[in-house]
This record gives C-alpha cells, sequence and structure tokens, in this order.
C-alpha cells in the first residue's frame, strides 16, 4: 500500500485585498518617486501631487501595455548597444505620458531625460523592494 498525501488548498494566497493593497502602494511609490525626480531635476515638472499620481497611473498603464511592444522592438538596437538603448524605452514611455498629460506633466530634451529615466527606474526598483513587496504579506 502507499501513502497519499493530503493537499490542502490555501485560497487566502490569492487576496484580493492584498493584491488591491499592492497597487495602490506601487502607484502612491511611483508618484513619489516622480516627485523626486521633480525636485532633483530641472527638466521635469509635475504640476501637483495629484497630477504625480495620474501620471503615475498613466506610466504604470503604459509600462504594461506598450513597453513589451517597444522592447520587443528595439531588441536588436538594445543588443548591438549592450543594453544601452534600453533606457530609450523609458524615454518613449515619459513622453507618451508629457504628450497625454500635457501642461500637467512636462519632461524636457532627450539627454536629460535619459538620465531621469534611469533615475526613476532605480528608484523605482529600490523603493518597489523596501516598501512594496512587504504590504500585504
Amino acid at each position: 500500500m502507499s501513502k497519499t498525501k493530503l493537499y490542502k488548498i490555501d485560497n487566502n494566497k490569492y487576496d484580493n485585498k492584498s493584491d488591491l493593497l499592492k497597487f495602490l502602494t506601487g502607484i502612491l511609490v511611483y508618484a513619489i518617486v516622480l516627485l523626486i525626480a521633480d525636485y532633483l531635476f530641472v527638466n521635469i515638472y509635475i504640476d501637483s501631487f495629484i497630477s504625480a499620481v495620474v501620471a503615475a497611473i498613466l506610466l504604470s498603464l503604459l509600462n504594461y501595455t506598450i513597453k513589451p511592444l517597444l522592447i520587443y522592438w528595439t531588441l536588436p538596437l538594445t543588443i548591438v548597444t549592450y543594453g544601452i538603448a534600453y533606457p530609450i524605452v523609458n524615454i518613449i514611455i515619459l513622453k507618451l505620458c508629457d504628450i497625454l498629460m500635457k501642461e500637467h506633466f512636462i519632461i524636457g530634451n532627450f539627454i536629460s531625460v535619459f538620465f531621469i529615466a534611469i533615475f526613476i527606474s532605480i528608484l523605482k526598483m529600490f523603493l518597489d523592494n523596501l516598501i512594496t513587496k512587504k504590504v500585504g504579506r
């Protein structure tokens, strides 16, 4: 006779409240990162905290929808430049947010936005690991 194990299904693993809390925390972290970038860099302007939250929601939407296509299209250039061209995708996403939000979110020229995009990516990654992933546990 073989012994069989009974597996208990953990229904609490996929709790919708914790997912919503993580999403909202991620949006607030993104808004704070944008405000920090606005404070530190001259070539980015954000109207208010509400504009930063709207920009964070819009950037999250663009990152989940358009960014995978842009990464796919720029993959040969990214491979040839050993990854240096990857921030170009983030610049395009930031420029699209600039176009959609008009005077509430303004970014400057290409060179400054290149460094702003790198700064935003690094700071968001750091704060996500520090704050967002610990929410909802």
